[in-house]
């Protein structure tokens, strides 16, 4: 049981990281109004975005609370059934469905695979762990029939993930790989984007994306060394974009998460986006739930995180929210369980090391 317990004094603290969480998400929405107050624009769409993640992070503490397996499972299954309807849920124009629903339909099967695994871990009885692993299997299976090459991928590197935390015994170093993974996915985009890598490497990197697409990142940068502090404002990529009136079918979007904000909101909007996916790690960190269930929803959230910062996934609400349900459950103490705070000083512990 050594690595299925959360961090001592995890319970006590766990009140300072939701407060992060909250004054992190109100920055956000501040800051966007501050950018579309200076510059003009549609922050509806982000602030949609950041009622969604906390709507969905509410909805998944509660749930999580009260039904730590079947709240998962739903949510797995939800994901998939989205996934199915992605093109008729993704903004823009069918004919931008190489740049929309790809990304979208990715980013809900990488959020049900990891529910999937959470489901498994929280499940008691081991009848019921292998129905929650085979649901796991059962979404890579979908992301196929599907024909989301970056969802199979993805959802396989989970399921793998989500088998080998049980080898964890520090969830703090699962979680900082994880992180470092992240920064690199983004580190690389923005290379892309900025033409900064070797010829050899950037020919091969550029020849897995279409054309389209990294003449968008390079507008995004256009425009931020335009307007490094405040961006041009939210939603108005598509008013500057070059490479946007040249195409009459398409979304008006950089797809790209981090160049999009840095765009459109400056260094500021950047920063703020980078705050609040590092909370979210930190709240897992701080999660009373077993270092498994941890790391598998840490390993779904960083791969949505990398599909966001080559695509136009965080655009769909289904994706934010279904983002902020994931760590909601996977921060959630289920009823019935035993607050660390109240255990007698000295008390021998059963379970220890959780990072």
């Amino acid at each position: 049981m050594a690595a299925t317990a959360g961090p001592p004094g995890a319970y006590e603290r766990r009140s300072a990281s939701d407060a992060t969480g909250c004054a992190l998400l109100g920055v956000c929405a501040a800051w966007t109004l501050i950018t579309a107050g200076v510059h003009g624009g549609q922050p509806e769409g982000v602030l949609l975005a950041v009622l969604a993640v906390a709507a969905g992070y509410a909805g998944g503490r509660i749930c999580g609370a009260l039904l730590p397996v079947a709240a998962p499972c739903a949510g797995a299954l939800a994901g998939v059934g989205l996934a199915a309807a992605a093109p008729q849920l993704s903004p823009g124009p069918v004919s931008a469905a190489p740049l929309g629903h790809t990304g979208a339909t990715a980013a809900l099967l990488i959020l049900a695979s990891g529910a999937a695994c959470c489901a498994a871990w929280a499940a008691r009885s081991a009848s019921a762990r292998l129905a929650m692993r085979l649901l796991a299997v059962g979404v890579g299976v979908a992301a196929a029939a599907l024909g989301s090459v970056a969802g199979l991928v993805a959802c396989v590197g989970i399921l793998l993930c989500s088998l080998a935390t049980a080898l964890m015994r520090r969830r703090v170093l699962g979680l900082a790989g994880l992180a470092l993974a992240t920064a690199v996915v983004t580190g690389l985009t923005w290379a892309i984007a900025d033409d900064v890598l070797p010829e050899g490497l950037s020919a091969s990197l550029e020849g897995q994306l279409d054309g389209h697409r990294v003449q968008l990142w390079r507008d995004a940068l256009v425009l931020a060394g335009q307007e490094p502090a405040l961006g041009v404002g939210p939603g108005r990529f598509a008013d500057s974009s070059s490479t946007v009136a040249e195409h009459l079918l398409t979304d008006g979007k950089p797809h790209s998460a981090p160049l999009q904000q840095v765009a459109e909101q400056g260094l500021v909007g950047v920063v703020l986006l980078a705050a609040v996916f590092c909370w979210l790690l930190y709240a897992l960190y701080r999660s009373p739930r077993s270092t498994q269930v941890v790391l598998s929803a840490g390993a779904a959230l960083t791969a949505l995180a990398a599909v966001a910062s080559v695509g136009n996934a965080l655009s769909l609400t289904a994706v934010t929210t279904g983002a902020g349900y994931l760590a909601g459950i996977a921060t959630a103490r289920p009823l019935g369980d035993e607050p660390a705070q109240i255990k007698p000083p000295g008390a021998p512990s059963r379970t220890a090391g959780g990072g």
